[in-house]
């Protein structure tokens, strides 16, 4: 028994030798001396080229085979992890900067404490009676602004500050005359491909939500209007030195600015909003000048001749009005009844201008302004297919052969009105989603004014895009940028004469895409009216 005990004992003493870790060089107790296949192992380390990060040993003739394996998982890791490039995906992955806000800045306010609401039962109060009722509507009727011309004083300057003198050069600079040829498709994709945008060309102009923008149609520079749904309305001119980056602002409405445009001969704004009035921004006399008043909002608008002295005015309530500009009184020439239905869009033919297209709910008409009554009017074309509210209806804008509608059945579609015999079959429809939900504004489908057969159009999809389309339902550019459109931009129209695209949002910014000559100054002599 005791000679097994010992045999036992000896056997255990050898097993923890074994497994003894590797004394240092110079200490007594046993060594271990490194196997044939270890010292093999080792000179194939040393003829590989190893990673800098890897652990290497000038001295390993005295390492134990158990640090020596510790050592090659050290080296395996560290190649794995160096052939997954982490450093590299970490740096592309990192968040960006964002870019700085430009335009208007945001004004810092303070949450007011409003009392607990109590309903009129518990304030032992009985209901409304008819004084309340006179109370509330003339508090509304106090935040309308008043009749008559109203002083353009912009809200982000002081109040002695004159508007400058660059600006009104710019305001009455004699536009070149639109060339009427247009390009060939394939020119024309290669042009929209050259179009990129930048941080400059990001700024908030309005305080709110978009509802309309426009060109100044200037050829030597560039300047933007935009209004949005408080009544406001802001000038931005890139790289001016007034105002906050370029962005001069003004408050002409209370209610949404729903339609605006540039006129010629003089150069004014006319914008239309849901207050009932129509202003005219005169630079010249420094007022918004009130064109006509309206117990209805209005909705849309559009010149009736080439010199821009007469408009044709759609009214929320679906009466349409043919204002003359020149006259004193602010009263409408005609007034016509299209239908009970809301009115949405009104745009005139570019060529024979006594016809006109209405949007009306769900149904497009197109008039003739020559045979039209106070009531019962009939339409000499009907643009059938809608199921449901149309945005927008507007003629091309060289021929007018051609309407384009957008609907909320998430269709566009593009009508043939070559003819008005009252027959206008649908040239195509395009799948495109118009969900924009209550917080942004609806999107339309807009001609560009340089090219007759192909339009612009934003869209709610990701990544967050605007794109053109040509009449045959080809798609042929579409504008994205990760850093600098990152919201949809329900608001999109062309330059007039240049190669310029805009979208406005939904929190009060334009994006602008432009070529690459446009960030360099151009200089060219223009007369002044």
């Amino acid at each position: 028994m005791d000679a097994d005990k010992s045999d036992t004992c000896l056997k255990t003493m050898q097993l923890l030798q074994e497994r003894t870790p590797p004394q240092e060089p110079g200490m007594d107790g046993p060594v271990r001396r490194t196997s044939r296949r270890i010292r093999e192992k080792q000179n194939q380390e040393n003829k590989q080229n190893l990673p800098p990060n890897c652990l290497t040993f000038a001295h390993r003739e005295g390492l134990s085979e158990y640090e020596l394996e510790r050592l090659e998982n050290i080296r395996q890791n560290q190649a794995f992890l160096s052939s997954l490039k982490l450093p590299q995906i970490s740096e592309h992955l990192r968040p960006k900067p964002k870019p700085t806000q430009k335009g208007l800045k945001r004004e810092k306010t303070e949450t007011e404490m409003l009392p607990v609401r109590k309903s009129l039962r518990i304030q032992n109060k009985g209901p409304q009676t008819a004084i309340t009722l006179e109370m509330t509507s003339s508090a509304e009727e106090k935040a309308k602004k008043a009749q008559g011309p109203i002083p353009l004083d912009p809200i982000n300057l002081d109040e002695h500050v004159r508007l400058p003198e660059d600006l009104i050069n710019l305001w009455n600079e004699v536009p070149l005359e639109q060339e009427t040829g247009m390009s060939d498709l394939k020119s024309y994709q290669q042009m929209l491909q050259k179009l990129s945008i930048n941080d400059d060309f990001v700024v908030k102009v309005v305080k709110d939500r978009i509802c309309s923008a426009a060109f100044h149609p200037s050829s030597s520079n560039l300047l933007m209007a935009a209004g949005d749904k408080s009544g406001h309305v802001g000038l931005w001119k890139p790289d001016a030195e007034w105002g906050d980056d370029g962005v001069i602002y003004f408050e002409p409405h209370s209610r949404a600015v729903t339609s605006m445009a540039f006129s010629s001969h003089p150069c004014n704004l006319i914008t239309v909003s849901f207050d009932g009035s129509a202003r005219s921004m005169d630079l010249e006399k420094a007022v918004f000048d009130e064109v006509y008043r309206s117990p209805s909002g209005l909705k849309s608008f559009d010149f009736l001749s080439t010199n821009c002295s007469t408009l044709l005015l759609g009214v929320w309530n679906g009466d349409v009005a043919v204002v003359v500009r020149r006259t004193p009184e602010k009263l409408h020439e005609s007034l016509y009844t299209m239908a009970a239905n809301p009115l949405r869009c009104v745009h005139v033919h570019p060529v024979q201008q006594h016809y006109f297209v209405v949007a009306e709910s769900s149904f497009v008409n197109v008039y003739d302004l020559r045979h039209l009554k106070r009531r019962n009017n009939q339409a000499v074309g009907e643009l059938k297919g809608h199921s449901r509210s149309v945005s927008s209806a507007f003629f091309s804008p060289l021929t007018g052969s051609r309407v384009l509608t957008t609907c909320m059945d998430n269709k566009i579609r593009v009508f043939d009105t070559s003819q008005m015999n009252g027959r206008t079959p649908v040239l195509k429809s395009i799948t495109h989603n118009m969900q924009t939900g209550r917080w942004l504004s609806k999107l339309s489908a807009v001609w560009d004014p340089k090219q007759q057969e192909c339009f612009v159009i934003g869209s709610v999809d990701r990544p967050r895009q605007i794109q053109v389309y040509h009449e045959s339902g080809r798609l042929l550019h579409t504008f994205r940028n990760m850093d600098h459109l990152t919201t949809v931009c329900s608001i999109t129209a062309f330059h007039p004469n240049r190669n310029i695209l805009l979208g406005g949002n939904s929190s009060g910014r334009l994006h602008i895409f432009t070529d690459s000559f446009i960030n360099q100054k151009i200089s060219i002599s223009l007369p002044v009216c």
